[in-house]
């Protein structure tokens, strides 16, 4: 028998309902609660169907369906609508939509807490639609400012909060609580609010932010007499300028001792715990945030992992009561959350050498030397990130930059690349992948990926002892995926040189270079399920019930993992590509016109002699990119090809 050293193992991020949950059906939940189950996770976050709940609620107020219409986002956005972020951007949401979301969410409760977990639910954080003002023009309601359109468009931006100083804050927050009650049973005390969050509040005086603490708060007692609050710890690290430790202090000992709890939601790179005097005697979960967007790229820091909750857990006076994962995308480095899991029953530090011996016996079901010479490379490579930057994928392929290249030099990526070296990482060295002094763009790189092409030549010569294991075809897909994206990187640099040097052969042969890197990798994406565009789209379209509805939830699959947001005619959004994804289909028919139409301009320059034409080729990639994301093209959702093959071909092609 083995004893949790502490008793919570938290799930899940207020957006990965969006990123990964948002199509799902029951059988999908099914699987995951399952998961979930095996893994020890006894604390979830139960986020799906909330919106039903609202509008009740709302309408208890004397709000009407049509006012609320342009309050709820559309399905692929909720996250950001729940937070106040943004209103109605892919909405409206059908009747269809809130009662089969209210039914999924009735059998996820039942199934968790069927198998012995407490799930945490939403509350009340202020959030409310523009009509309360009208009906309650006394009300302390005040207007938000602009969150990432590209021209602060009301139509979707400039949400209302509620100050939880006011009366009517606690009322609501109460019938909010009431009504989950009703409608799910008592399944859980602990709720969910983030009111803070990327929002910090109108005054930074300590009286008035322990009052605001209180008042949320009470929102959830009133309605839960036992409620406990959970919260994100986020914002003590993105808006660390107002959360000085007397602003800190404040919040958490706002509520009554024992009734909140925080997720240190970024300890395995940014622990806040260390700095705050363990929350100030507040009880907290050490937390992985590890992904953001549900972005596909290897990436990982396992030293982290297999010794800061133990670190935390024993350290003086420490406040650790669980650990969690709270990544913003599931489905991808499966290593990192099998290791993460694991650390809620681990009492001691784990020698992750060894561990990794077992885990690629047990992923594979035998043992291949080579396989574990590769796994011991990748885990001072890929899984060894110490540079303490926040791993959103800036591969170019996914994330093409948007400049003109005449005005800035390049770097020297093959210099940049010889200072990477592995396995002794010196602190002074560590930002060298990102500090070069000027706005060339930036791929994050934090070992040397000469390094890791060994790795894949070493699960090449693996596979025809292991093709048989789906698990290892997962894995040697995205290694041959990482390894050639790294590689279309260092094309890029090699193209924009060319261009600043006004070379056009060497332009043309590096941007050709570019693009069949990224037809060869769809290529590779297609031979595994797990990589395949169709998939997404398909289960959205399956959630609908009408023709118009189909086509609604297919553009907000589509707009979220591409554009995201607004545009007009000559600006991107803001978050084009936050979400992107190495999906086959998605390369060959979104990411390659993009690069392929940019390098068309660049040529048409230097032919020409004339300015790039930065905002013609915008224009026309916007409006590409606005008709790709309302069509209806259908993607396949089976894989077909030969991985292995597939692999060794490119293997052979590019580093042989």
């Amino acid at each position: 028998m083995i004893q949790r050293p502490v008793p919570w193992n938290y799930y899940q991020n207020v957006v990965t309902s969006s990123y990964s949950y948002v199509w799902w059906n029951w059988s999908g939940w099914e699987k995951e609660i399952d998961w979930m189950a095996l893994q020890g996770v006894n604390l979830p976050l139960a986020f799906t169907g909330q919106e039903a709940i609202w509008q009740k609620v709302f309408m208890d107020f004397n709000i009407s369906k049509d006012e609320l219409n342009d309050f709820f986002g559309g399905p692929a956005f909720l996250a950001w609508a729940r937070m106040g972020n943004l209103h109605g951007w892919g909405g409206p949401l059908s009747q269809n939509w809130l009662d089969q979301q209210l039914n999924l969410q009735k059998q996820i409760l039942s199934r968790m807490s069927e198998l012995g977990m407490v799930p945490v639910l939403p509350s009340f954080s202020g959030n409310v639609p523009e009509a309360l003002k009208k009906i309650h023009p006394s009300a302390n309601i005040t207007r938000l400012g602009d969150w990432n359109t590209v021209d602060g468009n009301p139509k979707w931006c400039c949400t209302y909060l509620l100050d939880p100083s006011d009366p009517l804050f606690v009322e609501i927050g109460e019938a909010f609580v009431r009504k989950q009650i009703k409608e799910y049973g008592d399944v859980t005390d602990i709720y969910n609010c983030d009111t803070f969050n990327e929002n910090s509040p109108p005054s930074n005086d300590t009286t008035y932010i322990s009052m605001l603490g209180a008042a949320v708060y009470r929102a959830m007692s009133q309605g839960d007499k036992d409620a406990v609050w959970l919260m994100q710890g986020w914002l003590f690290y993105s808006d660390s300028a107002f959360w000085k430790p007397p602003q800190m202090k404040a919040l958490l000992h706002s509520v009554p001792v024992g009734k909140m709890i925080v997720l240190d939601l970024f300890a395995d790179v940014k622990p806040i715990w260390e700095t705050s005097a363990q929350f100030y005697g507040t009880p907290y979960v050490w937390c992985l945030l590890h992904n953001f967007g549900g972005n596909i790229e290897m990436y990982g820091v396992l030293d982290a992992i297999s010794s800061g909750p133990v670190d935390a857990r024993i350290s003086d006076n420490s406040t650790m009561v669980g650990v969690g994962m709270c990544m913003e995308g599931i489905e991808h480095n499966p290593v990192v959350y099998e290791l993460m899991s694991e650390m809620a029953f681990r009492s001691e530090k784990v020698l992750v050498a060894e561990w990794l011996k077992a885990y690629s016996r047990r992923r594979y079901g035998k043992t291949v030397r080579q396989v574990e010479a590769a796994w011991e490379i990748l885990y001072h490579t890929i899984y060894n990130c110490t540079d303490g930057i926040a791993d959103h994928n800036t591969d170019f392929i996914v994330k093409f930059p948007d400049w003109d290249p005449s005005t800035i030099s390049a770097p020297s990526f093959g210099k940049q690349e010889k200072m990477l070296l592995p396995f002794h990482l010196s602190p002074s060295r560590r930002f060298l992948s990102q500090a070069t002094g000027s706005d060339f763009p930036q791929a994050h790189l934090w070992y040397s990926t000469r390094f890791v092409v060994d790795a894949l030549e070493l699960f090449l010569h693996a596979g025809n002892h292991l093709k048989e294991s789906l698990p290892f075809r997962y894995d040697l897909v995205d290694l041959t995926r990482q390894v050639l994206s790294k590689l279309a990187n260092k094309v890029y640099v090699d193209a924009m040189t060319a261009f600043q040097q006004k070379d056009a052969k060497a332009l043309h042969l590096h941007s050709q270079k570019f693009l069949q890197l990224i037809k060869d990798i769809d290529l590779l994406l297609a031979c595994d399920d797990n990589f395949l565009l169709g998939t997404w789209l398909e289960s959205a379209k399956a959630l609908a019930a009408t023709p118009s509805e189909m086509r609604q939830y297919e553009w907000n699959a589509r707009t979220q993992v591409t554009m995201w947001y607004d545009t007009n005619r000559t600006a991107q959004s803001k978050l084009h590509d936050y979400a992107n994804k190495f999906w086959s289909g998605l390369l060959e028919d979104y990411y390659l016109p993009r690069a392929s139409s940019y390098f068309s301009y660049l040529t048409k320059s230097l032919r020409e002699n004339k300015k790039f034409e930065l905002e013609e080729w915008r224009k026309d990639w916007i409006s590409y990119s606005n008709k790709w994301q309302s069509e209806t093209q259908i993607y396949a959702v089976k894989a077909k090809g030969d991985a292995l093959e597939i692999a060794k071909t490119l293997y052979k092609n590019y580093f042989g």
